[in-house]
């Protein structure tokens, strides 16, 4: 007997491979692949929740409502327009689901967040791929692939996996050229570890446009990747499309309290954002060191580098020898990336330990 055959189009999509969290048999190893806080999570967290350790037997708000109003409260948004869901990842299925599906045709940065490609084939919709200019989003590039079929466009500022900042000049300019009937969906999980002044202006235009929604995550700045809470704020329209094929009671009880307590914890996000301004620059001058041997570091904005490997030495043995030494980077060659590591700035002795490990490859070439 036949089993039941999968959608063509859930066939094509290309499994979501994480960052490794182990070396090859097992040994302990610096983990500085999947971009989690350096500096661990705020006490205040987890106290909260510690505290709701008891209630595993009940089931959590399915509003979320003290949560959406500490986010709004924050970001100075109306609770109301406010959604949430299991990371942010959640919310980027959730805006495709909503509006986009066959037929149809999503845009997103050829070296974008995997995400985005899963969630447009998951509907059966079309991925069309922008391409950069040298690895950052090229906002005419990403116009010149509209079509009457594109119904969603999806930036990531700052972007990942390539760091890369888009000013809110070009964010604007960017919106102001889109049709209505395409959202623009703006992913910021990396937004808190951006000076102020860098402020892309997303937030502001999801307040006024109705094709805007942008997206963050907890998982990120606040150190809350094991519980998977991400939000998204738009449209008082679009929110209620997305609610209506949300996954219910995805937020735990012990999650919503940690994450209340992590988004009111301004001290130890600034401490956060201050070690990664530090640290980055600290890791990027230390590889710049090393452009004889044809390194070279992106412009980053968010709390790792990608490191381009343009001479004899390639990304693929150093991200082997790298593990040999026990650290732990991203190699992304599925995302065309053949060329690159993708390292996150770790704790003050773990990104001297890798910079020092690079500097001993290189020097073995």
């Amino acid at each position: 007997m036949l089993a039941p055959k999968p959608k063509d189009w859930i066939m094509a999509i290309a499994p979501y491979i994480p960052g490794r969290s182990s070396v090859d048999g097992g040994a302990k190893a610096v983990k500085l692949s999947s971009n989690e806080n350096a500096l661990g999570t705020s006490p205040k967290a987890i106290a909260a929740f510690a505290a709701h350790s008891t209630d595993l037997a009940r089931y959590p708000d399915a509003s979320a409502t003290e949560l959406r109003e500490a986010i709004a409260a924050k970001y100075d948004l109306e609770p109301e327009r406010i959604i949430y869901g299991t990371g942010s990842d959640e919310i980027l299925h959730l805006i495709a689901g909503a509006y986009a599906g066959q037929g149809d045709e999503v845009i997103h940065v050829r070296y974008g967040f995997a995400v985005y490609e899963i969630a447009t084939r998951r509907v059966g919709a079309l991925p069309v791929i922008a391409r950069d200019k040298d690895y950052a989003t090229d906002v005419d590039a990403i116009l010149a692939c509209m079509t009457s079929k594109t119904r969603v466009v999806f930036i990531a500022n700052p972007n990942n996996p390539t760091g890369t900042f888009t000013s809110r000049a070009e964010i604007a300019r960017l919106h102001a050229n889109l049709p209505n009937r395409v959202m623009l969906v703006i992913d910021q999980a990396y937004a808190e570890f951006l000076d102020a002044e860098d402020d892309d202006g997303a937030l502001d235009l999801a307040r006024t446009a109705p094709n805007v929604i942008v997206t963050r995550t907890f998982s990120k700045i606040h150190g809350l990747a094991a519980e998977r809470i991400g939000w998204g704020y738009g449209s008082a329209e679009a929110i209620a499309a997305m609610h209506r094929i949300r996954a219910p009671f995805c937020c735990t009880i012990a999650g919503q309290a940690a994450a209340i307590a992590a988004v009111q914890d301004d001290a130890w996000v600034e401490k956060t954002r201050e070690h990664n301004r530090v640290w980055r620059a600290w890791f990027a001058e230390e590889i710049g060191k090393l452009s004889a041997a044809s390194l070279r570091v992106v412009p980053s904005e968010a709390n790792f580098v990608l490191v381009l490997f343009e001479g004899a030495l390639s990304a693929e043995a150093a991200y082997t020898q790298l593990m040999e030494r026990g650290y732990i980077v991203r190699w992304l060659p599925g995302q065309g990336l053949a060329n690159g590591l993708r390292i996150t700035i770790g704790t003050e002795d773990e990104t001297r330990g890798v910079a020092a490990a690079l500097r001993d490859i290189v020097a073995g070439v």
